[in-house]
C-alpha cells in the first residue's frame, strides 16, 4: 500500500542517517568510548548488523523479517545484506527450526527469529531434542553452535494468553541449550553478539514491552556481555532481590520504595539463565541474608524454584528467613485481569516487607 511504502521508505532514509551519524564514533568504539543512546529494538538491531558485518556467514530468517519484524528489530537488514541473506520464512516455527539447525550444522551462523515466544513450541522438538543434543550424540564430532533463536517474551499490556508468555525455564531444563534474557540496551547489544559467537545453540528471549520502553547509552561498534555472569545492578546489605528481563526494572522501582522504608535492597540481574550465575548470588546471599526471586511466569516450576533450592542448600546457615518468590500465578495469561496477575512493583514491595 501507499502508506506501506511511505513508512518502508521513512524507516530506511533513518536507518541511512543513523548508519552516517555512526560511521566516525565506530572506530573508538573497541575502545570503549563511544556511545549511542538507544532503546532496545534498536539495539538488537545494532547488534545483528555488527554480527552480519563481521561474519559473512551470518543469515537473519524468520516469520515477516525482510520487512523488519513485527516489532522493526530486523528493519533496514535486508536492504543492507540482500534477500539472499536475511529473509522471510513460512509460517512454521518447527520448519524455522529445523533449517536453522540444519544450516548450523554446516558450521554457519543462524539467528533464526521466532515472532512471539508463545509460538516457540511447534519448535521444541527440534530445539530441544535436535538442537541441544547435537553435539552429544555424535560424540563432539558434529554440532549446531552457529545456531541462535531470538523471541520475543512476556507481558505487555494487552497480549492476551498468546502473546505474553515467558516460557523460558521449560528450556532452562534441557542441557545443551543456553538460555538468555536482557534487562535493558546495552546488555540485550552485548549479550546478543555473544550469543551469536557461543559455540553452543543459545535461546535468547527479548522482553517485548521493553522495546520501545527501555532507553540508554549504548557502546557503538563491536563489543559483548559475557554470558554465565550475573550483574550486581545495585549493591545493597539487607536482602537480594533476583530477576531478569523486565523484572529487573520492576525489583528497581521496588528497590526504592524499600528504601523509603530503610530497607537496603541488593538487586541482581541474572541475564543468562542457563547456566545461572550461582557464584554471584549465593555471594550475595551470604551478605544480606535474604532473598527475593521474581519472574512473569507462573509460579510453579518457574525457574525461581532452581534458584531458591540451590540458595536453600548453599547457604542454609546464613538465611535470617524464608526464601520469598514473587511470580505469575499458575493460570493462563488473562487478558482483562493482567495488570493482577503481573507481579508488579508493590508486589515485590510486599514481598521484601514480609521478608524482612
Amino acid at each position: 500500500s501507499i502508506l506501506s511504502s511511505m513508512i518502508s521508505s521513512t524507516a530506511k532514509k533513518l536507518l541511512s542517517a543513523s548508519a552516517s551519524r555512526n560511521a566516525g564514533m565506530r572506530l573508538t568504539a573497541t575502545r570503549g568510548v563511544a556511545t549511542q543512546r538507544m532503546n532496545l529494538f534498536t539495539a538488537v538491531n545494532d547488534a545483528m548488523r555488527v554480527a552480519m558485518d563481521t561474519d559473512e556467514s551470518a543469515v537473519v530468517f524468520g516469520e515477516d523479517v525482510g520487512f523488519g519484524g513485527v516489532f522493526r528489530c530486523t528493519n533496514g537488514l535486508q536492504e543492507e545484506f540482500g534477500p539472499q541473506r536475511v529473509f522471510n520464512t513460512p509460517l512454521c516455527e518447527q520448519g524455522i527450526a529445523g533449517f536453522a539447525i540444519g544450516y548450523a550444522s554446516m558450521g554457519k551462523t543462524a539467528i533464526a527469529e521466532i515472532q512471539f515466544a508463545d509460538y516457540i513450541f511447534p519448535a521444541f522438538d527440534q530445539l530441544v531434542n535436535e538442537a541441544a543434543k547435537f553435539r552429544y550424540r555424535s560424540g563432539n564430532q558434529f554440532d549446531c553452535g552457529g545456531l541462535t533463536v531470538r523471541t520475543p517474551c512476556g507481558a505487555v499490556g494487552h497480549g492476551a494468553l498468546y502473546h505474553s508468555q515467558s516460557p523460558e525455564a521449560y528450556f532452562c531444563h534441557t542441557p545443551g541449550l543456553k538460555v538468555v534474557m536482557p534487562s535493558g540496551p546495552a546488555d540485550a547489544k552485548g549479550l546478543l553478539l555473544s550469543a551469536i559467537r557461543c559455540p553452543d545453540p543459545v535461546i535468547f528471549f527479548e522482553p517485548k514491552a521493553l522495546y520501545r520502553a527501555a532507553v540508554e547509552e549504548v557502546p557503538v561498534g563491536d563489543y559483548e556481555v559475557e554470558l554465565g555472569k550475573a550483574n550486581i545492578v545495585q549493591k545493597g546489605t539487607d536482602i537480594t532481590l533476583v530477576g531478569w528481563g523486565n523484572q529487573v526494572n520492576v525489583l528497581k522501582k521496588a528497590s526504592d520504595a524499600a528504601s523509603a522504608l530503610g530497607i537496603s535492597c541488593e538487586i541482581v540481574d541474572l541475564r543468562t539463565l542457563l547456566p545461572w550465575d550461582q557464584d554471584t548470588v549465593l555471594s550475595s546471599v551470604r551478605k544480606t541474608g535474604r532473598l527475593l526471586i521474581t519472574h512473569e511466569a507462573p509460579r510453579t516450576g518457574g525457574f525461581g524454584s532452581e534458584i531458591a533450592t540451590t540458595v536453600q542448600e548453599e547457604c542454609f546457615l546464613s538465611l535470617e528467613s524464608p526464601i520469598k518468590r514473587v511470580t505469575g500465578f499458575d493460570t493462563p495469561f488473562p487478558l482483562v485481569f493482567e495488570k493482577f496477575y503481573v507481579p508488579d512493583y508493590l508486589k515485590v514491595l510486599e514481598g521484601i516487607k514480609e521478608t524482612v
